[in-house]
């Protein structure tokens, strides 16, 4: 049986009052139904010709549709036969109404069960809007939210423009909440909102402001975090139980690499190989604020490159002074370029255990490049005259000059020693070589200072440059130590100034400890000795030379001429000579 409204007889109905109602809904609107619907509509059979006494009517049939009386009047005309271009054309007419959506906000789509077969139809561009509009409508419930929580305007939007994937996490989220019944008939706002309440994202971000990381860091860390936030936390208080500083936590997080999905138990396991290999717990904070990549690497890596250095004669000791030296030594470079800067090394007549010693004394040897910064400084060196065992002596007493930039720091030194310390080209490889650490001098504080002071005393341009070939440590040394010296020697001692250049070492001495004693002692047995046999040696030959000198005095006022005794002197030259180690065993007193 058929409603008063459904039956087949109350459309035809409906239509003859519509045509006596001026008033009537204009029978020209789009009708509701789909275009294919709607073609079979008018192609059917009058329904006037229906028998009343039927029950069965066709299932394609819709009467109750938008324009129905305006249909019904049609289907009482006589319908002309239409050809296929016919039939296509009307399709594309009627294709061009479309069911209206329900009102919601721009950019918002609703697509219905029975057009997902056609999703892929719908204009990229459109889909974008959507998407942008969806990204702000969330961006500022977000900031709402930060607002809330005493925040300021200006913090928040800058937090917010740093975190786009954890607002695209956001939208997929609310999306996936319109499935819960709880939030099957929320909006789109009420569900972002649901979404960062159940984040916990803004009292996270509060206690990171807390432990003094800063807004970029808060947006990289909450945007890598691959789960839930409270990872981020427990990882935080991690560090913080291990001394790492607060102002270091946002940059070991960010550059450790994909820490955030490691255990508690993993990194605990990293510590405990580094105690157990020298390194103390209270420098793994400092290790690991320095080379945050320590803690990516698995427990294989870690014992591969611990056992790198150990095979090179390090104590657990040295590596652990090493690696809180210079951390990166042991986290940041790969084994295959480890190797690498090793046998290069090697090559300047260093054995394993040489560059073993080596690398524990000075590890930032690890963090040079062979090709940017070692071949060129070797290059530039052996143009000087600096042969390979002139470089290896600089690695064993000044490796820092393997350290430093050629361009900016060495290059600047030879060539003041060359122009203005009157060092000939000849001697300037020896220089370098005796005295690596001049290279490491300022010219401005002290080589200038140094310089001019000799220049002052009198003594030319050249002859300082022979006294630096014979001395370099001459020029390190301060004014403070020079002058006293300088000032005994010409007024206590009498001694010309040729004596000095002769004898540059002699302000290597010390003035209380060997000059002065030694001094007093000549003047009480009324002899005299150059600089070179006054100094030198030690106490028990200094004493020898006296008593030789004073027995020879003592024959000469006889008048018995010894012919053994009239080349005494020339044998301590003869013996100086024969034994140069013995002149420098005392030199920096």
């Amino acid at each position: 049986m058929y409603c008063h409204h459904h039956h087949p007889l109350a459309a035809a109905a409906s239509a003859a009052a519509s045509d006596r109602n001026p008033n009537s809904r204009n029978p020209f609107s789009p009708p509701k139904t789909t275009p294919s619907l709607r073609l079979s509509a008018l192609q059917s059979p009058d329904p006037l010709s229906i028998s009343s006494s039927s029950t069965e009517l066709p299932e394609d049939v819709v009467f109750r549709t938008h324009n129905a009386k305006s249909t019904a009047l049609l289907r009482r005309l006589p319908q002309p036969e239409l050809r296929d271009d016919e039939m296509m054309l009307m399709e594309a007419e009627l294709s061009k109404f479309g069911r209206r959506r329900n009102h919601r906000f721009p950019g918002s789509i609703s697509v219905s069960d029975d057009q997902f077969d056609r999703i892929d139809d719908v204009d990229d561009r459109k889909v974008e809007r959507a998407i942008e509009i969806r990204r702000a409508v969330a961006a500022e419930v977000l900031k709402q939210a930060l607002r809330a929580s005493k925040l300021s305007i200006t913090y928040s939007e800058n937090l917010v423009s740093r975190l786009p994937e954890f607002v695209d996490r956001v939208i997929v989220e609310a999306a996936f909440m319109k499935r819960e019944p709880e939030f099957s008939h929320s909006t789109f706002n009420a569900r972002v909102k649901a979404c960062i309440q159940r984040s916990n994202v803004v009292p996270l971000v509060k206690w990171l402001k807390h432990n003094s990381l800063t807004y970029p860091q808060i947006g990289k860390l909450i945007c890598k975090c691959p789960g839930s936030l409270e990872c981020l936390r427990q990882m935080v208080e991690w560090l913080k139980s291990i001394h790492v500083k607060g102002e270091s936590l946002g940059s070991v997080l960010i550059k450790a690499g994909p820490v955030l999905g490691r255990t508690m138990e993993e990194l605990d396991d990293i510590v405990g190989y580094l105690e157990m290999h020298g390194v103390r717990r209270d420098w793994v904070g400092f290790v690991i604020g320095r080379c945050p990549q320590v803690l990516a690497l698995t427990m294989e890596e870690l014992d591969a490159r611990t056992r790198f250095y150990m095979d090179m004669g390090m104590n657990e000791r040295d590596f652990g002074t090493m690696v809180f030296d210079y951390p990166r030594s042991l986290g940041f470079f790969s084994l295959e370029e480890m190797n690498s800067k090793v046998n290069y090394l090697k090559e300047f007549g260093l054995g394993a255990d040489d560059v073993g010693r080596l690398l524990a004394f000075k590890p930032q040897l690890m963090g040079c490049s062979i090709e940017e910064r070692w071949k060129p400084l070797v290059k530039y060196l052996y143009y000087l005259g600096v042969r390979r065992d002139g470089m290896r002596r600089i690695l064993t007493m000044k490796p820092m000059i393997f350290c430093v930039d050629l361009e900016t720091t060495i290059v600047p030194k030879v060539i003041f020693l060359i122009t203005k310390a009157g060092v000939t080209q000849k001697d300037i490889g020896k220089v370098i070589a005796l005295e690596p650490a001049l290279l490491g001098c300022s010219i401005i504080d002290k080589l200038e200072v140094n310089v001019k002071y000799f220049l002052s005393l009198g003594i030319r341009q050249q002859l300082l440059g022979e006294m630096i070939a014979d001395f370099p440590m001459l020029l390190k040394y301060n004014l403070d130590i020079l002058r006293p010296k300088y000032r005994y020697l010409r007024r206590i001692m009498v001694r010309p100034l040729q004596d000095l250049i002769e004898f540059p070492r002699f302000f290597s001495y010390s003035l209380d400890g060997r000059i002065a004693p030694r001094h007093k002692i000549l003047v009480e047995n009324r002899i005299n000795f150059k600089l070179r046999y006054m100094l030198a040696g030690s106490n028990e030959e200094f004493s020898r030379r006296v008593e030789a000198a004073v027995e020879r005095r003592r024959r000469f006022e006889l008048g018995i001429i010894d012919n053994d005794d009239t080349d005494d002197d020339d044998s301590h030259v003869l013996e100086s000579e024969a034994h140069p180690s013995s002149l420098e065993k005392d030199g920096f007193d």
